[in-house]
């Protein structure tokens, strides 16, 4: 029994001791990929962010907030994003419940995502990206950052515009409003133009101009002086004769 005990003990031993050297190990390098994806993620936030017209760099580098800036941008109130955010992260190790927490955080990322990449003029299908864990994102996000496209608000209003709890009714400064659901909002002005405050707002009406009056016939020759002929010569006497 002693010489079994102690087998099984050095054995006990033995698994602890790689674990913890693995730990040691993989630890590290998982810390660095992550801190790395932080840094290239928030970078390329902040290209698209720049994009979209939202002052201030810092707002990408602020981890959770920068998600909430995303959201507004894609049409997403930034406070549903928080909490589901927050939802998945606190009870993500509860059965069942954390994977349906998940699933409700990856669909308010999608419908973020579907938005802003329509704006920068990608289609939807570019969202399958995500399907790659991770690395994924970060080339969704670098697609959308260095494209050739400019941000264009002037798009239809989403599907969930007009639902008070999806639709994003919040106004922050330096972050630029959206399309909302009483229509689309008009794209903005070209830099270096701004409009003309003299130029008419609307079309003159017709009764602020009446149409001219008709031409007149014109008048009657004046009557000649008394004492001419109508041959233009004098009835003096003493006037020369032709």
């Amino acid at each position: 029994m002693k010489g079994n005990f102690t087998v099984a003990e050095t054995y006990n031993d033995g698994g602890a001791g790689a674990a913890i050297a693995f730990l040691l190990i993989v630890l590290p390098i998982l810390l660095i990929l992550i801190f790395a994806g932080y840094i290239i993620g928030s970078f390329l936030l902040m290209k698209i962010f720049e994009k979209a017209g939202v002052q201030g760099k810092w707002r990408a580098w602020v981890p959770v907030y920068n998600s909430m800036i995303l959201a507004k941008l894609g049409d997403v109130s930034p406070w549903v994003m928080l909490g589901a955010i927050v939802a998945a992260s606190v009870l993500g190790q509860v059965p069942i419940i954390g994977w349906l927490l998940s699933l409700v955080a990856l669909a308010v990322a999608v419908m973020v995502g579907w938005r802003v990449g329509l704006k920068l003029g990608h289609e939807w299908y570019l969202l399958l990206l995500w399907l790659i864990p991770g690395l994924g994102t970060l080339i969704w996000l670098a697609i959308l950052a260095f494209g050739q496209s400019r941000w264009n608000s002037a798009v239809a209003p989403a599907p969930w515009a007009g639902n008070s709890f999806l639709a994003d009714r919040t106004v922050w400064e330096g972050v630029p409003a959206q399309a909302s659901a009483g229509g689309v909002s008009a794209p903005p002005a070209s830099p270096g133009y701004a409009a003309d405050a003299s130029a008419p707002t609307s079309a003159p009406s017709a009764a602020a101009y009446p149409p001219p009056a008709a031409p007149q016939p014109p008048a009657a020759p004046p009557a000649p002086p008394a004492g001419t002929t109508d041959a233009g010569a004098s009835d003096d006497p003493n006037s020369p004769r032709v």
